[in-house]
């Protein structure tokens, strides 16, 4: 089980192309921050979209080294304004870094403990909220995918 979710983690943000043909990384490396900060009538841009992904990534990431689960939903879309082209590559770096840092945490987590409780008995077990997590990522990788051909199709 370890090796199965941290490869389909792996998947669908760094490296994969089982399921949707692509992945986050093969996606967002080349989007510059113009046109991932560009947003079509009420979708979210692809800056907010890889933020919101990072977001749920770090705080899971967070629990696996033993820290408290601070992540709520209701901030996931914060999303901070870009100046600068480097804090756009930093953000992707990050996303980039922690699922792979993740992916490691989940390789290496007990086999025996996947049907333990994830911090509080709301939240299931372990393995319902790293397959959540996955689940999540590959919902907004269709719509980033989206996003993309009509920020091409617009010139943008």
């Amino acid at each position: 089980m370890s090796k199965l979710l941290a490869n389909r983690l792996r998947e669908v943000i760094l490296n994969g192309t089982w399921i949707a043909n692509t992945n986050y990384k093969n996606q967002l490396e080349e989007v510059p921050l113009k046109q991932a900060s560009e947003k079509i009538g009420e979708l979210n841009s692809l800056y907010a979209l890889t933020f919101h992904i990072h977001y749920y990534i770090k705080g899971i990431l967070e629990v696996f080294e033993g820290k408290p689960l601070s992540i709520k939903d209701r901030f996931s879309f914060d999303v901070p304004v870009l100046h600068h082209e480097e804090d756009w590559i930093a953000l992707k770096e990050s996303l980039w870094l922690d699922t792979e840092l993740l992916a490691q945490k989940i390789e290496n987590f007990p086999e025996n403990s996947w049907n333990q409780t994830f911090c509080e008995d709301i939240y299931g077990s372990y393995q319902r909220n790293i397959d959540g997590l996955i689940e999540h990522a590959y919902y907004h990788l269709g719509q980033a995918v989206i996003i993309k051909k009509q920020l091409h199709n617009l010139k943008l």
